[in-house]
């Protein structure tokens, strides 16, 4: 991800900037640039690439000035290039951006109607221009900038630099995390404290929706309706600066926001967009003569695969066995020469699916993983890796590590469908654009968070919970219950909607909430039919559709989610929001210990 720095000094920023933005580097980029207000004027430095590059370049131009901002680039919107880079200037004004910025192509369209030209293909420059556009106006710098935050929708980390003004940032956090940093006559602005740490201890982290107007004497902080706000200032040991909340109440919480901006970290890195859509997995990702794969995880991981087989079967058409790494080698199962083993782990250090892959390593034709952990055991000792690159995930109950697993299936599942030649070219354009709608699309389903709090309230006096849901919404299921019970600790069971009648619906009564997982797709008659079973019994239904699933079926049921809408094939990976958000408002409710619940640990590395 993307990483944000700046700096109201006593001294020369460049090197300040350049310092810090390597401590961002962990996070990955492709591009770096720096800006700085000097003499009253505003210039900025930008190169591809590693960050050695920029500094080359400020030694044979140099960028003088005591207050700047800088950035390291993952391309998301535009190639990586010196145009595309960060900070971004329009007139007076220099922004850098985490995040995207979903109304961006509105907004643009908008500025050449008025006669500001885009000369990037970025969702930042956007920013920049509005900005411009209201000083043009008459606007000061800090109303330019709270005019520019109103209209700007999405997940977004800001700070802007002004052209004539060396002692004013404008920091803004919608989504992705940013905090302040606190010096002697000086101020920083950071992604996170890592980045902060050798110029100060202390911090203060912007909470959703905040902006700051930051000058050398101090920050003044401002909530989403603008009214000044009271963040309260820590001291942060740098060995600590890896795992902050940033401003959340929870990592778990945490975990949720990030993930549209990590998806699209992820898409981007493994996919490319535009006129020419294609994968960019790694070499060796070649499905040709593979005539059966077997998918082996535990727990979230696991479930992550029961989805990915209806995209092997469905997408590539290519038989495809789950299988519980635990139970696995104990039934000693039959592997095949033409068989791929794809081993699912969070942590690549979960001792039951190590213990697996050893098992097929020389029994298939190639072993491969889907982990966070790129150094992992069970990356190193499988053929072929593919990082989920969903950072640090602190959370027991994962989130932003499940979707970002869902995402690297998805993209392996296509890839099987082109080599078997089961997706064209144009289908394979359509699947990826589905894919990259998903981040704008989950921002708006985190938008429901306070809708499911209050739900959450009468969720919480419940002792059971069933989940239902079908065809791919059926794992989802699982996985919405598991997350219930890890961190709430009400039992809730997740069953195939088909499956209430065959024994479950014996346990509906009005006590017995029932969630249904149930975009409008092929399978949503079957589903509502099922769902009306339990409504007859007087069974507590919450439906989570979209607006045409809710119109059809949403009359008598206790509560309902409006979904937005979503390709049916890629639409779990959507799902799983509102899920983890049932489970973590439920445990908020119970009081229970979100992020450490009760006899859990993050990563099973004993049998």
């Amino acid at each position: 991800m993307c990483g944000i720095i700046g700096v109201l000094g006593n001294h020369e920023v460049a090197p300040l900037l350049v310092e810090a933005l390597k401590r961002l580097e962990y996070r990955g980029y492709d591009s770096a640039g720096i800006a700085t207000v000097n003499g009253g004027r505003l210039d900025r430095r930008r190169a591809v690439g590693k960050l050695v590059n920029l500094s080359d370049l400020l030694v044979h131009d140099p960028l003088p000035g005591k207050a700047g901002i800088g950035h390291t680039r993952w391309a998301t919107h535009g190639a990586a290039t010196v145009v595309n880079a960060h900070p971004h200037k329009a007139g007076p004004v220099a922004v850098v951006h985490n995040g995207i910025i979903e109304n961006f192509r509105e907004l643009r369209s908008e500025l050449a109607a008025a006669g500001y030209a885009q000369e990037s293909q970025t969702d930042t420059e956007t920013v920049a221009i509005l900005v411009r556009q209201a000083m043009e106006a008459g606007a000061t710098p800090i109303e330019a900038a709270r005019q520019t935050l109103k209209r700007l929708h999405g997940a977004f980390a800001l700070c802007f630099l002004f052209d004539g003004e060396a002692d004013l940032l404008i920091a803004a956090r919608k989504g992705s995390p940013l905090a302040i940093g606190h010096g002697s006559g000086e101020m920083f602005v950071g992604s996170d404290a890592i980045a902060l740490a050798p110029m100060t201890d202390r911090i203060t982290y912007l909470e959703e929706g905040d902006w700051a107007v930051i000058t050398r004497a101090g920050a003044e902080v401002f909530d989403a309706q603008d009214r000044p706000a009271r963040r309260a200032e820590t001291r942060i040991q740098i060995d600590a600066t890896r795992i902050e909340k940033a401003g959340y109440k929870h990592f778990m919480a945490k975990e949720i926001a990030e993930q549209p901006v990590v998806l699209a970290d992820g898409l981007r890195h493994y996919s490319k967009g535009g006129a020419n859509p294609a994968l960019n997995l790694p070499e060796g990702v070649d499905f040709t003569g593979v005539e059966r794969i077997v998918l082996v995880a535990c727990g979230t991981a696991s479930y992550a695969c029961h989805v990915a087989k209806y995209w092997f079967e469905t997408v590539a058409g290519l038989p495809c066995d789950i299988d519980i790494a635990s139970e696995f080698r104990y039934r000693e199962p039959p592997l095949s020469p033409k068989q791929w083993a794809i081993f699912v782990s969070q942590s690549g250090e979960t001792a039951d699916t190590l213990a697996a892959l050893r098992y097929a390593k020389d029994r298939v034709a190639k072993v491969v993983s889907v982990v966070n952990v790129p150094t992992s055991s069970i990356a190193r000792e499988s053929d072929l890796t593919l990082p989920i690159m969903a950072g640090v995930e602190v959370g027991v109950a994962s989130t932003k590590a499940f979707t970002s697993q869902l995402m690297v299936l998805a993209l392996l599942a296509l890839k099987a469908g082109v080599d078997r030649d089961r997706v064209d070219s144009a289908g394979l354009a359509a699947h990826l654009a589905a894919l990259q709608a998903l981040p704008g699309l989950m921002n708006h389903a985190l938008g429901l968070s306070g809708e499911i709090a209050k739900l959450a309230e009468e969720l919480a006096r419940a002792q059971d919970i069933l989940f239902l849901g079908r065809g791919p919404m059926y794992p989802m299921a699982l996985e919405g219950a598991l997350k219930l019970k890890e961190i709430s600790y009400i039992h809730a069971e997740g069953y195939a909607s088909g499956e209430l009648k065959h024994g479950p619906i014996a346990l509906i009564d009005a006590q017995v909430p029932v969630i249904v997982l149930a975009p409008r797709d092929a399978l949503f008659d079957k589903t509502v039919s099922n769902m009306q079973e339990v409504m007859a019994r007087h069974g507590k239904v919450l439906l989570i559709s979209d607006a045409a699933g809710l119109a059809e079926a949403g009359n008598g049921v206790w509560a309902s989610l409006s979904m937005p809408a979503a390709d049916t094939i890629f639409a779990p990976i959507l799902y799983a929001v509102p899920a983890q958000l049932l489970a973590y408002h439920t445990a908020i409710a119970k009081g229970t210990d979100v992020d450490q619940p009760r006899n859990l640990a993050k990563s099973v590395t004993v049998e």
